[in-house]
């Protein structure tokens, strides 16, 4: 096995396993607990960008999720002040629910989409070059780039409403 396929599955592994722990954290109940590993997670992804030489894509995933996204996740879960959370118990019915429509959903979707041929032949031109990925996003993937900004938009002014104090 060569050193980039041992990376692979080691990126690979870690991504499955950090995005795993976001959401069940058997270690602490904090939210804060959960975005930190989200944040291992982003980097995972990155290292997984690295090896598909897609340098530019890797950076941004850094700079951007990493840094300034967790930073406003961190913003908000302090805002919140989120103390009931981490007194709440889990509920077993709750717990049960969500897993057996997590398999149902599984067992539906695995066959479906090994059947379907999803991503055969696929030839991927380019490696992260910023002119063509400028290109491909600003000419074939506009509309998604729009829609895109305005949800950013819409969670943005959200937030302010949300974290504004009524006036007397």
């Amino acid at each position: 096995m060569a050193y980039p396929d041992l990376f692979f599955y080691l990126f690979a592994a870690m991504t499955v396993l950090f995005g795993a722990l976001v959401v069940a954290n058997p270690f602490s109940r904090s939210p804060v607990t959960s975005a930190m590993f989200l944040v291992l997670t982003i980097l995972s992804l990155a290292g997984l960008y690295v090896l598909l030489h897609a340098f530019f894509i890797a950076a941004i995933q850094i700079i951007v999720y990493a840094g300034a996204v967790m930073v406003l996740f961190l913003f908000v879960i302090m805002l919140l002040d989120l103390r009931d959370e981490e007194k709440r118990r889990v509920k077993i019915f709750g717990l049960v629910t969500g897993l057996l429509a997590t398999g149902a959903l599984g067992v539906l979707l695995v066959p479906t989409l090994w059947q379907s041929g999803v991503g055969n032949g696929l030839n991927p031109t380019f490696e992260g070059d910023t002119k063509t990925l400028g290109r491909a996003l600003f000419s074939e993937h506009l509309l998604p780039f729009e829609i895109v900004s305005l949800l950013l938009l819409a969670a943005m002014v959200g937030a302010i409403l949300l974290s504004k104090k009524e006036l007397k």
